[in-house]
């Protein structure tokens, strides 16, 4: 089933959030006919890279990441055997 029409619907940690823990709880809406997600971290930006913290591949819609204080971005993707989405990205900040 193609599915490179659709978009992640991202939940948590929404864009531009500043969170005060550093376990952080990624999770995103699930799509139909989607067999696993690629998620990914960076910091600060994907653009600006000064680390890819996480490059993943998982069949939930949530993962749980330990980070440290700073800025950061993630984005995550649905695929299949055929087809992927774009990823959706998002930005966030870990302060103590």
């Amino acid at each position: 089933m193609d599915i490179s029409n659709d978009q992640v619907e991202i939940t948590a940690p929404s864009n531009n959030s500043t969170l005060t823990i550093t376990n952080v709880n990624f999770s995103w809406e699930s799509i139909h006919d989607a067999e696993q997600y690629k998620l990914q971290i960076a910091t600060p930006s994907f653009e600006e890279a000064n680390q890819v913290v996480l490059d993943t591949t998982i069949i939930a819609t949530g993962f749980i990441q330990g980070l440290s204080t700073g800025d950061y971005q993630w984005r995550v993707r649905a695929e299949n055997s055929d087809y992927q989405t774009v990823f959706t990205t998002q930005s966030f900040s870990i302060e103590e």
